[in-house]
């Protein structure tokens, strides 16, 4: 294979994808649940909470790889209240059972990257990751080609989300 053509990812290259909206500095984590529409496909949100909400990754590690984002705009945990920290995990612990059901993973990684020197990639709002895995998902295309293959639509992995979230 000489090449493997994903198109969808040229916004996302050429620095584009980026929200114009409202909130902190266009911030995509305040844009995205602004419209506060539920299960909402066009930002990919699966669930909202009083605090906080789930959102599919638009570059995910793996299928069904969620972000669970509170809806203050701040860079460290340090600054949440006790009732916001205690919804995100409430929704991080949602997270892996609605996923366990829909997709049967194997294991997670939970995970929180604090500050940009972390790797975090929107440093400015914290997140937590929640990402789904089997044995053996670093396929060869990662090794060989650093591409990761994802095999579901994002509007699909949503749209299964929303519908196997309890209550929904």
């Amino acid at each position: 294979m000489e090449h493997l053509w994903t198109p969808w990812r040229m916004k996302y290259l050429q620095g584009d994808d980026q929200p114009s909206g409202e909130g902190s500095s266009g911030c995509i984590f305040c844009h995205a649940p602004a419209e506060n529409r539920g299960c909402d496909f066009d930002n990919l949100i699966v669930r909202r909470g009083e605090r906080a909400f789930v959102i599919l990754n638009r570059y995910p590690y793996n299928n069904g790889h969620l972000m669970v984002v509170p809806y203050l705009h701040t860079p460290t945990l340090e600054q949440l209240d006790t009732e916001t920290l205690g919804e995100l995990m409430a929704l991080v612990k949602q997270s892996l059972a609605v996923l366990r059901a829909i997709y049967n993973p194997q294991a997670f990684n939970l995970g929180m990257n604090i500050g940009e020197a972390a790797g975090a990639g929107i440093a400015e709002h914290v997140h937590f990751h929640v990402v789904p895995r089997w044995g053996g998902d670093t396929n060869y295309m990662t090794v060989v080609g650093g591409t990761r293959v994802i095999p579901e639509d994002l509007a699909e992995t949503c749209r299964r989300l929303c519908t196997a979230w309890p209550g929904a």
